[in-house]
């Protein structure tokens, strides 16, 4: 079983893949995109649930998403078909930092994905690429609430405080008009979720010559949520404007 297959198994019950429930995911939507005929591009997308509940409850809406996972883009496809919006929804299968458009997009987004291209900061440089003038990036990035251990720091990575996170974004060029701070609840039902879906498919496929894998990745992640992250990981999510277009 590779990560891929873990991880599709893990969104089971939270496909949004970020530590934010409905309602929130709802807000920052609304504040990406208030017209509702909005051009949207998705760098790195995965199954594109960001695009497909865009995509249902605008009818003028047309979006894009890149990924390298065939099966991702497979299952969005899937999902858009079943929604009947797949005729305005393109997709492309590359890495998201070689993708070209021969128009800009007036949400861009990127959540919890900053690692695929070097960072926050490398990822801000790329949505900038395909932004349209007066246009939104929606970007989703963790950051330290405390100090962390070296074991954190090397499991998710070398995150900022989110004082220093903000200030870097507002030095970057950036201007943040609407923002959400994941909450105890939000972070804490992800966890619960991601570890949870493994853990039941796990146990409904004994005889699966995967099911000990994967109830063996379950019980890791829960084990390492609890003891190395969870009292110093944030989320934060942010709608972001050009300072100066």
């Amino acid at each position: 079983m590779n990560r891929e297959q873990i991880s599709r198994l893990a969104h089971a019950d939270h496909p949004i893949a970020s530590p934010l429930d409905d309602d929130s995911v709802r807000r920052l939507l609304e504040r990406g995109i208030p017209r509702g005929d909005e051009r949207v591009l998705d760098l790195g997308c995965g199954g594109g649930e960001w695009l497909l509940r865009a995509l249902a409850t605008r009818p003028h809406l047309r979006a894009e998403g890149v990924d390298i996972s065939e099966g991702s883009l497979a299952h969005a496809r899937e999902a858009a078909s079943n929604l009947g919006v797949h005729e305005r929804l393109v997709l492309h299968h590359q890495d998201a930092a070689d993708f070209a458009s021969t128009h800009a997009f007036d949400l861009v987004l990127n959540m919890g994905a900053t690692h695929a291209f070097g960072g926050l900061l490398p990822t801000l440089a790329a949505a900038r690429k395909h932004l349209a003038p007066g246009g939104h990036v929606l970007i989703g990035e963790g950051f330290w609430e405390r100090e962390p251990s070296p074991e954190g720091v090397e499991m998710l990575g070398d995150f900022t405080d989110l004082s220093t996170t903000l200030d870097h974004v507002a030095a970057d060029g950036w201007t943040p008009v609407h923002g959400h701070i994941s909450t105890r609840q939000e972070l804490d039902g992800y966890e619960w979720a991601w570890s949870g879906s493994l853990a039941a498919w796990a146990l409904d496929h004994p005889a699966d010559p995967d099911s000990f894998q994967a109830l063996a990745a379950a019980t890791t992640h829960r084990s390492e949520w609890l003891r190395v992250y969870r009292d110093t990981w944030g989320f934060v999510s942010l709608v972001l404007r050009r300072t100066c277009d």
